[in-house]
């Protein structure tokens, strides 16, 4: 490939069948980084030439695009958006040279981090036994979790994957709810089931029979040390300054723990994320645990929820306006 410095850049590529997919059904690939950054692109052949004021960066995100799809990776409007964040670093060697964490799923799907939250993320969960996922909801906190802990299994690091979280949601009590103890539990755990069989498939099922993989609300943790295992404890936001304690206590020989949560999502009596916010307070800068903050930036679902997280963060700081004011 090959990149001209002028009023436009044209890049060339050399397979005709990458670039296809890299322009997407009926361009719409092209049509959406020309909307994200405000240029234009045109295609002759196998060269693309691209004009506007940020002409640089869609050339650094279709090289990284290509790169992509030369590595065997599927190109969507995911990645595209994610290559959209990551082009400000324009001194990151494109995909494929670069050493940026991925993750090779079970199914033969390759996770890459979309965020440089999630890369650092990433990155934290290699290196720390202990790490603390922050951040609202869509950041791909406990999905990267479940398929870095699934990684982990599938190489024999770890022997057991353990995924955990509290009972307790929008104020509804287990008593309420009809059926016997597994079935008032199933409901609380889903988010952790969906990621689980997204990364590894059909295989999940029977590691769950053989007790390789288990899905367990927070009381089940008590009294027990977790060996050979990497856990995880999910909507963190809902434990009790004991809870955590507790939970964090049961981390064992050659395990490693991953604890997600939104502060501003909790559940517990008064809205307060205490267990959660104390951990932080307290854990934060002893050696071994670290800690990965999302903001509404790094949402990674539907675009929409972005701005709803937005809107919702600016409410809240309308709200505490007046209560600092009499401050």
């Amino acid at each position: 490939m090959s990149a001209k410095k002028l009023s436009k850049v044209t890049l060339e590529f050399p397979d005709n069948a990458l670039l296809l997919e890299l322009s997407g059904p009926h361009q719409k690939h092209f049509v959406r980084l020309e909307h994200k950054l405000a240029v234009k692109i045109g295609q002759r052949g196998n060269i693309v030439a691209i004009e506007g004021d940020a002409r640089d960066k869609a050339a650094h995100v279709l090289r990284a695009l290509y790169a992509r799809l030369e590595g065997g990776e599927a190109v969507g409007a995911a990645e595209i958006d994610a290559e959209i964040r990551f082009s400000a670093d324009h001194d990151r060697v494109v995909s494929g040279q670069s050493g940026s964490p991925t993750i090779a799923t079970w199914t033969g799907r390759t996770l890459r981090a979309r965020s440089e939250a999630q890369l650092a993320y990433l990155d934290l969960m290699r290196t720390h036994p202990l790490v603390f996922g922050v951040g609202p909801a869509g950041t791909g906190k406990t999905y990267l979790a479940a398929a870095f802990g699934a990684y982990l299994l599938h190489k024999r690091q770890v022997e057991r994957l353990i995924l955990s979280r509290p009972a307790l949601e929008a104020g509804e009590r287990l008593g309420f709810l009809p059926g016997d103890l597994k079935e008032k539990i199933d409901p609380y755990l889903r988010p952790l089931y969906d990621a689980l069989f997204d990364v590894i498939g059909e295989p999940c099922l029977k590691l769950m029979e053989q007790g390789v993989i288990e899905v367990a609300p927070l009381a089940f943790m008590r009294g027990r040390t977790l060996t050979r295992a990497f856990v995880i404890l999910d909507e963190a936001q809902n434990t009790t300054p004991m809870q955590m304690k507790m939970f964090l206590t049961r981390l064992g020989e050659e395990s490693r723990m991953v604890v997600t949560g939104d502060p501003s999502q909790s559940d517990l009596p008064g809205g307060r994320a205490e267990g959660l916010i104390q951990a932080l307070d307290i854990l934060g800068g002893i050696e071994g645990a670290g800690v990965a903050r999302f903001s509404e930036h790094d949402v990674v679902r539907h675009a929409l929820v972005t701005r709803i997280v937005a809107a919702y963060n600016a409410a809240e700081e309308e709200r505490v306006k007046p209560r600092k004011n009499r401050d």
